[in-house]
């Protein structure tokens, strides 16, 4: 017991939470150790690996910066291409137009000059089939008069240049009684 008891004494002029010097001392050292090597060894390898990784996620950000300004780059340049497609198909468009109503304006010029045609055709035809109509009216008609002239005077008339005067004579003045033209 008299161990125990010198324990008690010497404890009791002690602060039993305050460690003794040597405990402090022994403590200190293996902290400065400890804190040397973590400081020459782990501290550059954990920098060096926060920098990498840093510079991974700027490069990153770099690289997204980048493909999204070629993005923007290559959207407006196909905003322009379509503007442009937009413009050419228009004109395209309008001179399509153009040109159908020059081909109409054309093919109606060319209807009506044909119609023209026709219609001076028909006129010419028509003229040539009055005169046809006249001359052979005239000449059954001076016939006709000479049949008449002959049952009526009972007498033959046969010259021909009596026969011609005759029947011109007569239709000169059947014309003239009917105000009829002959180049009507």
């Amino acid at each position: 017991m008299n161990g125990i008891n010198l324990l008690a004494a010497e404890g009791a002029e002690q602060n039993p939470l305050v460690p003794e010097m040597y405990d402090i001392v022994w403590s200190a050292v293996c902290l400065l150790v400890i804190g040397f090597a973590f400081y020459k060894y782990v501290i550059p390898r954990l920098t060096k690996v926060l920098d990498e990784r840093s510079e991974k996620i700027e490069g990153g950000l770099k690289k997204a910066e980048v493909a999204q300004a070629e993005a923007q780059a290559t959207l407006s340049q196909y905003q322009e291409q379509l503007a442009e497609a937009r413009l050419e198909a228009a004109r395209i468009r309008e001179e399509a137009r153009t040109q159908g109503q020059q081909i109409l304006a054309q093919l109606r010029t060319e209807a009506q000059a044909e119609a023209d045609r026709i219609v001076a055709a028909g006129h010419t035809q028509l003229e040539a089939q009055r005169q046809q109509i006249v001359t052979e009216l005239r000449s059954e008609l001076g016939a006709t008069a000479v049949d008449l002239a002959e049952k009526i005077i009972g007498q033959s008339v046969s010259d021909q240049a009596k026969q011609a005067a005759s029947i011109d004579q007569f239709l000169a003045e059947l014309d003239a009684s009917s105000g009829i033209g002959v180049g009507r």
